[in-house]
């Protein structure tokens, strides 16, 4: 079987519940911020669209506003409270539906073993190949993480970072937008050095 190739116009970023009541909660949880943001930045300088959600929005509250999604505009193509621990809701379902070309979905948020478990496990059942983004998730306890991974390596998702996501999306220098994704890549170097050494080394 050919290895997957990923490409931003057939990819959407799944951003998974990365909320204010969670900030002291998570292990890693300013690391899960930073990569999120970057993503955001990523989708922007490539045009990838944007799905957010929040887990039970009244009672854990708004996404947090390190999360620049303003940025984004119009790529932010659904943000969407929920009850279900998996981000397939029936809003989410019909939004891919109206998206037939895209195959792809790179997953970062949190709990790596709850939700983000289970809006990939919902993804692959539908047949789109899943990118879990590794430095851009996280557990309240940490040892959940390599467990959840595990689990679904085993049922297809395929783990990578956020950076070999990113170059894999971009996948040409001569790309008029490498410029910019070049110089956003040597500008978070040091938040992604930051984030592998708190988030990866337990893997």
């Amino acid at each position: 079987m050919p290895a997957h190739q990923l490409t931003a116009p057939k990819t959407l970023f799944f951003l998974c519940d990365v909320q204010t009541r969670f900030r002291n909660a998570i292990y890693g949880f300013d690391e899960v911020t930073a990569t999120a943001n970057k993503m955001m930045r990523i989708a922007s300088i490539l045009g990838c669209e944007v799905v957010a959600t929040t887990q039970n929005a009244k009672a854990l509250g708004p996404i947090v506003p390190d999360i620049d999604l303003v940025s984004i505009g119009p790529l932010l193509i659904g943000n969407f409270d929920k009850t279900l621990f998996s981000m397939v809701t029936p809003d989410v379902k019909a939004l891919l539906d109206t998206r037939p070309g895209v195959d792809s979905v790179v997953l970062f948020g949190i709990e790596s073993h709850v939700c983000v478990l289970q809006t990939a496990l919902d993804l692959l059942a539908l047949n789109y190949t899943v990118y879990i983004v590794a430095d851009g998730v996280s557990s309240c306890n940490r040892t959940e993480v390599p467990i959840a991974l595990d689990r679904l390596r085993q049922s297809g998702a395929i783990v990578s970072t956020s950076e070999s996501i990113a170059f894999q999306l971009i996948g040409d220098s001569a790309k008029p937008e490498f410029k910019a994704f070049s110089a956003f890549i040597k500008e978070s170097k040091d938040s992604t050095k930051k984030a592998g050494e708190v988030l990866l080394s337990h893997l």
